[in-house]
């Protein structure tokens, strides 16, 4: 979600403003914190092995599998300790080994395609006709049940032509647009009781196109230019089948496949697609990482610091969420490196699939610190001072969403007072959803997630094959790890933990569903 205005950035990032502070502020060691980025960032390394070295990091995956082996590592070379830590069962693995599609008839022409993850290979290259349907049901696979078998399918598009757009793909927030921040990415259980059977009738649909012989169904990509957005299909988990070969096609090349089937001609494709499944492991892991408080009376109690390490596959995951991965492990390296005492733990967290409905986090949170469901607490809640997360892109970070705690609004405000000067100002006490923080918020301990500038997360990066290395702004990481570090210093060595909303009543958590997302 996030780009642009570089260079101003860059000239004010490690300028030191005076502090006025209405909370006990070490202004030596915020001086030292910017310091110690400016000469010595890691930021750029990281992001190179955790997105071109390891690659994809779909959960479970021989990628994903490299990422916390990784991770690991360079933790424990940094002096924390660091170990992969198991949060239930997951489910399958899955990899694309070869993916291969091209117009073969009228002309030879290849094209921009990528499988969705947990589905089916063709095993072998296969040529076959198209065929086009309406619409993707029952009742039009049932109509053109003798047609179907041996071709590969395609679904009618709207429109057979892609408009121009005249709007900026990236953008940051205005102070005006920052001063009227709502809540944003937020779900409830009455949307996603709709959402998920939907989900779930589709995929069913699409294992009954199967069972009439369709070679392959292949899905028109929402972007355009060669922008492709992939995602994948609930057959990660063990109780549910994989489908039929299915692959997203970039818009251009679907659009002309259909436009040529509606002028009469005849349309061949051929694609070769070899997906390999990983079932020897089903359990699901994070990386859990920690600095040691050093607080006889404190050192029991914990801040947390997080984003997920998973990603989807048609990219590397740079900016979702590599990025925040990146920034959280450059915070612990900052502090690592200035040789800082905490007087409560740090402890750094990498979550697993978060894009399957915050598994991850959620595992940990259950296994650690209770299940919103009953609301019967384990000892270990009450002792972790706050959760910070980090998952909207690589933008910088403008601020912070109190979640609807009101009690932090102060707090917050003063621990970013040193860094207006970076962009780093606004307090809103509104929420914001949909990742890993939510699954603190639900128990009790509270949780946060930093507000950044929008860049091009949502037009051009999230969940496509743009989300690569080339698409982070390292200036904007840089930035972001000063403001963490100087949060995750302060919440560890202030005196009391941060003050905690009221309990909520037991109730299942939001993204706790009965059929995998």
């Amino acid at each position: 979600m996030r780009k642009t205005i570089i260079q101003t950035g860059v000239l004010l990032l490690f300028a030191v403003p005076v502090i006025q502070a209405q909370e006990k502020t070490d202004t030596a060691m915020m001086k030292k914190i910017r310091e110690e980025e400016m000469a010595n960032s890691q930021i750029r390394t990281i992001a190179h092995d955790l997105t071109d070295v390891a690659g994809p990091r779909l959960t479970n995956s021989p990628g994903y599998k490299r990422a916390v082996s990784w991770a690991v590592e360079t933790l424990k070379q940094w002096g924390l300790h660091a170990a992969p830590e198991p949060w239930g069962q997951f489910g399958k693995g899955w990899s694309t080994e070869r993916s291969y599609i091209a117009l073969k008839e009228p002309y030879y022409s290849p094209m921009i395609a990528y499988p969705i993850a947990w589905t089916n290979g063709t095993n072998g290259p296969v040529t076959a006709s198209l065929i086009l349907l309406d619409k993707l049901d029952s009742a039009t696979i049932d109509a053109h049940a003798a047609d179907i078998k041996g071709k590969v399918v395609i679904i009618k598009s709207a429109e057979l032509s892609n408009p121009a757009s005249f709007e900026a793909e990236a953008h940051r927030y205005s102070d005006s647009a920052l001063g009227k921040l709502g809540d944003a990415y937020m779900l409830n259980r009455k949307t996603l009781d709709f959402y998920v059977p939907v989900i779930h009738k589709k995929y069913n649909t699409q294992r009954y196109l199967q069972t009439k012989g369709a070679i392959a169904l292949l899905e028109e990509s929402r972007g355009k230019d060669g922008l492709l957005f992939v995602q994948g299909t609930p057959a990660f988990a063990k109780s549910v089948q994989a489908s039929l070969p299915q692959l997203v096609v970039g818009a251009e090349d679907y659009l002309r496949m259909q436009r040529l089937l509606i002028d009469g001609r005849a349309v061949k494709v051929e694609l070769d697609v070899n997906n390999k499944w990983y079932t020897d492991d089903l359990t699901g892991y994070n990386v859990v990482g920690e600095i040691e408080g050093t607080d006889k009376k404190l050192k029991d109690q914990v801040v947390m610091i997080g984003g997920h390490l998973d990603s989807w596959h048609s990219g590397t995951g740079a900016t979702d969420d590599g990025a925040g991965c990146i920034v959280m492990m450059e915070v612990v390296r900052l502090l690592k490196a200035l040789h800082v005492q905490p007087r409560r733990t740090i402890r750094i967290a990498l979550w697993g699939a978060e894009e399957e409905g915050l598994l991850g986090s959620f595992g940990y949170v259950k296994k650690h610190f209770g299940d919103p469901k009953d609301m019967e607490l384990k000892p270990e809640q009450k002792n972790v001072s706050a959760y910070f997360n980090l998952d909207n892109g690589t933008g910088k970070i403008r601020g912070i969403y109190s979640q609807n705690n009101e009690a932090v609004e102060g707090i917050f405000k003063s621990w970013l007072e040193p860094f207006a000067d970076l962009g780093a100002t606004t307090v809103t006490n509104h929420n914001t959803g949909s990742t890993d923080h939510l699954s603190f918020d639900a128990v009790g301990i509270p949780g946060f997630q930093f507000i950044q500038d929008p860049l091009d997360y949502e037009t051009l990066t999230h969940h496509s094959d743009m989300d690569v290395f080339d698409h982070l702004n390292i200036d904007d990481m840089r930035q972001a790890a000063i403001v963490i570090a100087a949060f995750v210093y302060n919440a560890a060595m202030r005196d009391e933990m941060l003050p905690r909303k009221p309990l909520g009543k037991p109730e299942r958590f939001l993204f706790d569903t009965d059929l995998p997302l």
